[in-house]
């Protein structure tokens, strides 16, 4: 029979299909900690890498224009190296960056 209702008390879920009783289940037995996901990665979410690459696009552009130099943002506290790196964490690509992805 189809679930109708589904009710949840402090560490169970009741399940409802019309039938006279309903089945009580322990979250414990239904959920287990392992099922859960714990994060994302940049292989799971590609916008990541997009968005990386389009920042690369960006950044390449406003050096190009002489608008941003090799030491740029909060008064040269961070230097193209360390924006790389952080690209390249994020699965983008500074050298050749895709933003087909």
């Amino acid at each position: 029979m189809p679930i109708e209702k589904m009710t949840f008390t402090p560490g169970y879920i009741t399940l409802y299909d019309g039938g006279a009783n309903p089945t009580r289940y322990p979250i414990a037995d239904v959920l287990r900690a392992l099922d859960i996901p714990v994060g994302l990665t940049h292989t799971q979410v590609t916008e990541i890498t997009k968005l990386a690459n389009l920042v690369v696009v960006l950044i390449r552009t406003l050096i190009e224009r002489n608008i941003l130099d090799n030491k740029f943002l909060e008064n040269g506290e961070y230097d193209l190296d360390d924006i790389i790196h952080s690209i390249e964490d994020m699965a983008g690509d500074f050298s050749e960056p895709d933003i087909s992805v």
